[in-house]
Formats: C-alpha cells, structure tokens, sequence
C-alpha cells in the first residue's frame, strides 16, 4: 500500500469539488477527480499535473447514481493509488430553487437520487478499502458535502433541504458504526456558495435574495481539510450557521419564525 495519502473526490470538476482538489493535490496528496462532466475533469487534471510536474491525479467520469459505475470507480482509483483510500468526499450534488409546485417531480426525485443515493452508493463501493486503509495506517475518512439546509427545512428548496438532512443522519450514523474500524465520519455545512450550481438558478429563493453568497469554494475547501484531520462530527461554513444548529434544536419555533421571514412567507 503507497505511504501517499489519496482522497476520492466526486463532483470534482466544479465548485466545491473542484477547490478541494486543488487544495489537497497542493499537500501532496494523490487526488482522484470523478464527476459526469469529463471535459471539466480533464482541464482540472492537466491543470494539477502542470502545478506538480508529477502523475499525482487520477480522473473518472462517473454517476454517482449508478452503483456499479461507482464500484469501477473505486476499483480503478486503488489500482493508481497503491490500494489506499485515506478519504472518500461524497460531494456530488444538484440543486434546483422553487416552490415545489414549479419544479418537475422529475428533478426533484433526481435531487434524491444524486445527493443521497450517491452518499450510499460511494460508501459501499469504498467502506472495504476504507477499513484496509485504516487498519494498516490507523485511520481513514469520510467527508459529505451538507448543507446550511440540514439546520431547518427551507421553503424553495424542501427537496433539496430534505436531501442534506438526510446526508446529516447518514453521517451521524455511520459515525458510530464505522468508529471501530477506525473510520471517523464527518459532514461540513456551508451556505450559499459561489458556485454556478448557486449563481444559474432561474429562480432565487427570497431566502438566497435576503441572506446572499456565504462563502467562496475554496473557503469550504479549507473546511474540507480541517475535517480530513480533525475530530469533529459537523463542520459549520460559519460560527453564526453552528448558533443557527444549537437554537434549532433548542427553540425551533423561533427559528421557523425568522426561516419564514427570511423566506418571503411570513
């Protein structure tokens, strides 16, 4: 098994993906880029091999929604990266604003399918060399994209809000079940980030209208690094977004009342 750490990055080829594998392949890491979008991949791709004048980047056009295009996946990323498989960053994702009554059921069931579906699928294609990669160098990690949307249901993007949840409990729960394999599971949450996914949307949500862009992808990459070497369960895009999570647990009627108002609904 190589002594270079790798991460396995899905949604690689734009935004989040895109940042986080720039910051890592910049520590020396052997970075994977998969994404459906192969033209994306391999710019980024030449892009990181020109930086560090050696093959220290593997790419992949994949479907997170496909499980056995996931399992290849994995297959041939190990194959390039000695076996070793130190973090698995389940960011794929897709986003579409507005009511639920204007948006195609069609789209909104996608939303299921990429955001929570691939979280399942990439565990399960990588969890056996995830406890390989552990066992022999004590630990390994999975990071999932979340959201600021995973704090309180947002109208406008309720499928979309619901999806983050559900990558929440996933993380919350595997925390616990792959903790003795010395597999430690985290998520990080941002806010509205200055993505295309974000900035295209033909509608914008009255709650992106009032709050605005939050972070930069590279801000978000840096929390994905902090997250590859620290303890923590959820990493919040901001100190202010971490005091929005404890209230709504504490006193969720207040924070429905301030969602609402800053949703246009009140």
């Amino acid at each position: 098994m190589s002594e270079t750490r790798s991460i396995f990055i899905t949604g690689a080829a734009a935004g989040i993906g895109r940042a986080t594998a720039r910051h890592f392949a910049r520590r020396d890491w052997f970075v994977g880029l998969f994404d459906i979008d192969g033209a994306g991949l391999a710019q980024l791709a030449d892009e990181l091999r020109v930086v560090h004048g050696a093959p220290m980047v593997t790419t992949g056009e994949l479907d997170v929604t496909d499980p056995d295009q996931f399992n290849d996946a994995v297959q041939a990323f190990l194959a390039v990266s000695g076996g070793r498989l130190d973090v698995l960053f389940n960011n794929a994702g897709i986003l579409k604003m507005g009511n639920f009554d204007q948006v195609d059921p069609t789209l909104q069931r996608k939303t299921v399918d990429v955001n929570v579906n691939g979280v399942i699928n990439g565990v399960a294609a990588g969890l056996d060399a995830l406890k390989a990669t552990a066992a022999k160098h004590g630990d390994a990690r999975i990071i999932n994209t979340a959201s600021a949307s995973a704090v309180y249901g947002i109208p406008e993007l309720t499928v979309y809000s619901a999806s983050k949840h559900a990558v929440r409990a996933m993380t919350e729960g595997f925390s616990i079940e792959f903790e003795p394999y010395g597999i430690h599971v985290s998520d990080v949450l941002p806010s509205y980030v200055d993505t295309g996914m974000v900035k295209n949307q033909e509608h914008q949500t009255e709650n992106f209208k009032a709050t605005g862009i939050a972070h930069t992808p590279e801000d978000i990459a840096k929390i994905v690094w902090r997250a590859a070497h620290g303890e923590d369960i959820h990493y919040f895009g901001s100190p202010s977004l971490s005091r929005m999570d404890k209230l709504a647990r504490l006193f969720p009627g207040y924070v429905r009342k301030n969602i609402k108002k800053s949703s246009g609904f009140d």
